[in-house]
């Protein structure tokens, strides 16, 4: 039995009050970061793989099915808006499709060539890297799309939680987050989920800053795509210049980005 399906160390759910369960939810979840933090080495590595492959304009494939499935597009879908990159530089693919995202596809994650058909929609070529999001490490999507970029001399990564896993087989850089048991047997979208999403969340935004996407602290090419964001945009230029506000609002305006005008200001000024 895998660790991911091994049994609750709580039982009689149930008959718990909902501050009981939400005792036992939250003290599993604090688990989850120190767990992660045993994985970090591994996580550096798959970056920088990835990382020198991007800046040779390569491109990050995520795949995966069910609630991986969904963390790989979601974090995939966060990366144009928060850094102003394009659609196409980090891409999550799902099995079953986009349908997929709402609905659960059955037996969409038992086909072991169709993560492949959907990758080279894309045209995926040797320059790209694809990471398999698979909690039990055995989807049949993941190992299959896994192991056919293996042989087309893809770089290849694995989030999983559970140890010496099938996909491991066909994975360049392996990421083990052993979370242990959940509070409700197999239900792999509560720790291992969360899992996935911190590591997924570390992935993207330590590439998105080595590709010069933030600066200082800043996400300089953000989306200016509703008042929040273009407030946050003006507040970001007014601490970068040190002008107040209303200027830097003024100077934001005739720019489509923080950074341009940033960089406008300062060739005014010198």
């Amino acid at each position: 039995m895998t660790t991911t399906e091994s049994f609750s160390n709580y039982d009689h759910l149930e008959k718990k009050t909902t501050s009981e369960l939400l005792q036992i939810i939250n003290k599993e979840d604090k688990s989850v970061p120190l767990i992660i933090e045993k994985s970090l080495k591994k996580v550096s590595v798959l970056i920088d793989k990835v990382f020198m492959r991007m800046i040779d304009g390569g491109r990050l494939f995520y795949i995966g099915s069910g609630t991986p499935g969904r963390l790989g597009i979601v974090d995939a879908s966060e990366c144009p808006p928060t850094f102003g990159v394009d659609n196409n530089v980090i891409i999550g693919i799902i099995a079953g499709g986009d349908s997929a995202i709402r609905n659960s596809i059955e037996g969409a994650e038992d086909d072991l060539h169709q993560a492949w058909e959907d990758l080279n929609n894309y045209n995926i070529n040797n320059k790209d890297s694809v990471i398999g999001i698979t909690a039990s490490g055995r989807t049949p999507y993941v190992v299959g799309g896994l192991k056919k970029c293996k042989e087309e001399d893809i770089l290849t990564g694995l989030l999983t939680c559970n140890e010496n896993t099938i996909a491991s087989n066909f994975s360049d850089v392996t990421v083990e987050s052993i979370v242990g048991p959940e509070v409700i047997t197999g239900s792999t979208r509560m720790k291992s989920g969360t899992a996935q999403k911190l590591i997924l969340n570390m992935i993207s935004t330590s590439l998105m800053i080595k590709l010069g996407r933030v600066k200082g602290n800043k996400m300089v090419d953000m989306a200016l795509s509703n008042s929040k964001l273009i407030d946050r945009g003006v507040r970001f230029v007014s601490d970068e210049l040190d002008i107040d506000y209303s200027e830097a609002k003024l100077v934001l305006d005739k720019s489509t980005s923080v950074r341009e005008a940033i960089e406008k200001f300062k060739k005014k000024e010198s």
